[in-house]
């Protein structure tokens, strides 16, 4: 439980600042810096903080109001900074220290910038719990996330009817980066957004995105404000936003989005229903397999590498096994579970070519396909999905990807549960008749609960 209070610590005391974690005092002298006026703002605090066995990971979430900027027209706000996903006090209570050169923690804070409506003396308390409940995400996960990240929250971040039910995230326009005695803290600012605006991240990229709202006022303006009473998309309120920048910017520029965590599945149909060795698994006694290490970190580092404009597609290539001695070890990635560190040595799990596939989709999955396909296969690019349920994981490459083990003469294969799926001239991409008969194929079933897709070496495909 957290409770509402005035800050207490060096900003409303500059003589105690001596007295105050280095890492706390870094954050709050930024702040003094944006608000000189305010040194006792409202701050929400965690009753029990985390290192003491609470529920919340951020320590503290200050509020302030923001006058905005007359001459840029951004309207008057409040402002959210959080405390504790960077490093506040070098002790290792929270954080592992790792030196002043790398990030702080998680290295970033999380901020949020809410229209202060007419009338409001106090800002609402909500943010904080919003704020926190993505923190957790990220310590559980241990996932850091970066400026133009999208997240699907699927719910009013208010718990109210508004239409702002998802987020997308950016650097704060007024925060620098704090370098710390502990690391260097970025801040990224929460924005809330429709479903629409969501979905054209997604297809497109978070960036794109950002910058049209920025040129609509009541979507966000130049400081990107969330205004939860929005009843309209940047979309309704300018039509030609989607046809002449976003639509034409999956066109030309493909998708920056190259995977996503899902519910998904797949099986080996060329292999009869009764051998023990599954399409998924190979188990050596009573153990599964699971994906590797450097699986995980090839996947992973294709995820991520998916956040930038890469002008040549490739897969990373696996590290060598002194991958852990040349490199300082980082946080787990949610492409790597806590027991996929080699169960069975990667040079004994082989590389299998397969006739035919069966891959199974939720729904909302499924609709990303098209996304794959427009936005990423079409560009020469690659997709992966990372199963949530466990270590499967599905990769559509299209030729000419480096690192992919699914070639054109070979278009299936499979390395442990990993399964690549290269889609070559024969099998979808190339023929105009084949990226029609591949579309139907994936718009067919994504109303259902699942969406399902055969791919066989023959090509004459079908939906289950």
């Amino acid at each position: 439980m957290d409770e509402v209070r005035p800050i207490i610590g060096p900003a409303a005391a500059p003589g105690l600042a001596s007295i105050f974690p280095p890492g706390l005092q870094a954050i709050y002298g930024e702040c003094r810096r944006l608000y000189p006026d305010q040194a006792n703002p409202l701050q929400v605090t965690a009753i029990v903080k985390y290192w003491l066995g609470g529920p919340d990971p951020l320590d503290y979430i200050s509020m302030y109001r923001n006058v905005g900027c007359a001459a840029q027209d951004v309207q008057e706000h409040w402002h959210y900074i959080s405390f504790g996903l960077s490093d506040l006090y070098g002790d290792n209570r929270v954080h592992e220290f790792t030196g002043q050169e790398g990030p702080s923690g998680f290295g970033f804070e999380l901020t949020f910038r809410l229209k202060r409506e007419v009338g409001e003396t106090a800002p609402p308390t909500w943010p904080a719990e919003l704020m926190q409940g993505l923190a957790r995400y990220v310590f559980q996960s241990e996932n850091t996330f970066c400026s133009g990240d999208h997240i699907s929250w699927h719910s009013p971040l208010d718990n109210s009817e508004s239409r702002i039910q998802h987020m997308l995230l950016t650097e704060d326009p007024q925060i620098s980066p704090v370098h710390t005695p502990f690391g260097l803290v970025n801040f990224l600012q929460i924005v809330g957004v429709c479903t629409e605006e969501l979905q054209a991240a997604q297809q497109w990229n978070g960036q794109g995105i950002l910058e049209l709202l920025r040129g609509v006022h009541v979507a966000g303006g130049p400081w990107l404000i969330t205004d939860m009473r929005r009843g309209e998309t940047m979309f309704d309120i300018d039509p030609h936003l989607q046809q002449e920048r976003v639509d034409q910017g999956i066109e030309t520029e493909g998708s920056n989005l190259s995977g996503v965590s899902a519910k998904c599945v797949w099986d080996d149909l060329s292999r009869p229903s009764e051998d023990e060795e599954d399409s998924r698994s190979i188990c050596i006694g009573s153990q599964p397999r699971r994906l590797s290490e450097k699986d995980t970190e090839q996947i992973r580092e294709a995820l991520r590498k998916g956040l930038e404009f890469n002008t040549k597609a490739a897969l990373p290539p696996i590290n060598s096994q002194k991958q852990g001695h040349d490199r300082p070890q980082s946080r787990k990635d949610s492409l790597e579970s806590e027991s996929s560190a080699a169960i069975i040595p990667h040079e004994l799990v082989r590389t299998r070519q397969l006739e035919s596939v069966h891959l199974k989709f939720n729904q909302e999955s499924g609709t990303l396909l098209p996304l794959c396909l427009r936005g990423r296969l079409l560009h020469g690019r690659h997709f992966t999905y990372k199963s949530i349920n466990g270590d499967t994981a599905i990769t559509f490459v299209s030729t000419g990807v480096e690192g992919a083990f699914a070639t054109e003469e070979h278009p299936y294969a499979a390395h442990g549960p990993w399964l690549q799926v290269n889609t070559h001239t024969g099998s979808c991409l190339d023929s105009k008749s084949n990226v029609l008969k591949m579309k139907y194929l994936i718009y067919i079933n994504i109303q259902s609960i699942l969406c399902r897709i055969t791919f066989c070496s023959d090509y004459s495909c079908e939906s289950f």
